[in-house]
């Protein structure tokens, strides 16, 4: 295959040629991926431009646990299906207790004092009867918790109280609720986790060849490289890993799953533009978090969008992303004062393109009332962007 064959099997993959609408939540993160969230507008997008949800049906499924926002793959948030907590859990485990390590050997905590700590949180949450919040809990804990000073605070670690309710997350005896809901707001409440997804634990050996084995269908074509990045763990584990695993080559060093092997090599660039609204960390691109494969060489020079760099230059997109058939054919930000998208586009617009912005531009409007990147991201963060976008 071509690149532009590749860039449309990824996408055909990603659920970006709208086949898996009429899914649920659970089966779209199930199929094309766990959902990267950082406190933005992301999870909400990611489902949107797959299956069409709204935020009422997103916020339902969480509700009902059958999707999750947990620490999981390096640590990182992101949402996903019930079906794959304990995976998600147990490759995510080792960010705070190196959080904690770290803790113990610079800033003077003991393993016997965040033990008590945890022990604390889940008695008080045990018998709150309502999620309750960091300051809540912090109050209700007493001299359990503790400030680390000036030198915590350096180390991005303000008091022993975060490293709790990581490690307790980790472990799958907390969950963390959001306050109003939605996913794109940074207010949480923590609750018991009853039954844990971590009743019976997962072997961490093998929960890394069972993400090995998702990520490859999600995002093969990809290298063992590509793995790495996504995993975070180390060479040698994720050789041990992915030796357990049916692969297929593709070209010099990427692998596509056995089983979907007659499905790429059958597979043809569809003729018809397939467009879609995503985030700026949609997997169509962070998956592989190798941007330059989605972008044709005529746009590789494009200047960021109130930035002093190339696109080129970039591992991460600098705004939403607007792709057809796997590549980045624009680029997008929400402005809620107007009330619109606004967008610079790389390709000649069409009415298949003016309705894929039109159906996000009510969705935004509709459903989310703004798309914040991220939880830092705001209206006047944004206006800089705004304003590149619109000069074009």
């Amino acid at each position: 295959m071509g690149i532009e064959e590749l860039r449309a099997w990824w996408s055909h993959r990603q659920g970006l040629d709208g086949l898996p609408t009429g899914t649920t939540a659970a089966q779209v993160l199930a199929s094309t991926g766990w959902a990267r969230s950082v406190g933005g507008a992301a999870p909400y997008l990611t489902l949107f431009a797959r299956a069409g949800l709204g935020r009422a049906e997103v916020d339902a499924a969480v509700a009902a646990q059958e999707v999750h926002e947990l620490p999981s793959a390096r640590g990182c948030t992101y949402v996903l299906p019930a079906a794959d907590y304990a995976v998600g859990l147990t490759v995510g485990a080792g960010a705070p207790e190196g959080e904690l390590a770290a803790a113990v050997k610079h800033l003077d905590v003991t393993t016997g004092e965040i033990d008590k700590l945890c022990a604390a949180v889940l008695d008080l949450l045990g018998s709150a009867g309502e999620p309750l919040g960091p300051t809540a809990i912090r109050s209700a804990v007493g001299d359990a918790a503790r400030s680390l000073g000036a030198a915590g605070k350096k180390r991005g670690t303000s008091s022993t109280m975060p490293l709790a309710l990581g490690l307790l997350q980790a472990r799958g005896l907390i969950r963390r609720v959001p306050v109003d809901g939605r996913l794109d707001q940074q207010r949480f409440g923590y609750v018991p986790w009853e039954p844990s997804p971590l009743a019976e634990p997962v072997d961490p050996d093998r929960a890394l060849v069972e993400l090995a084995r998702r990520y490859f269908t999600w995002a093969g074509p990809a290298t063992i490289k590509h793995f790495r990045w996504f995993s975070g763990a180390s060479a040698a584990a994720v050789k041990r890993a992915v030796a357990e695993l049916e692969l297929v080559p593709v070209g010099d060093d990427m692998f596509v799953p056995a089983d979907l092997a007659a499905e790429f090599d059958a597979f043809e660039r569809p003729a018809a533009p397939q467009y879609a609204l995503v985030s700026w960390i949609d997997g169509i691109h962070l998956l592989h978090r190798d941007m330059g494969r989605l972008l044709d060489p005529a746009d590789v020079g494009r200047p960021e969008p109130a930035g002093r760099r190339t696109l080129g230059e970039l591992a991460d997109p600098p705004c939403q992303l607007i792709v057809d058939r796997g590549r980045i054919v624009g680029l997008w930000e929400f402005d809620p004062d107007a009330g619109e998208i606004v967008h610079q586009l790389f390709v000649p617009r069409d009415d298949e393109l003016v309705a894929a912005i039109a159906r996000t531009e009510r969705f935004a409007l509709d459903d989310l009332g703004d798309v914040r990147g991220m939880s830092l991201d705001s209206p006047a963060a944004r206006a800089p962007r705004l304003t590149a976008l619109r000069a074009g």
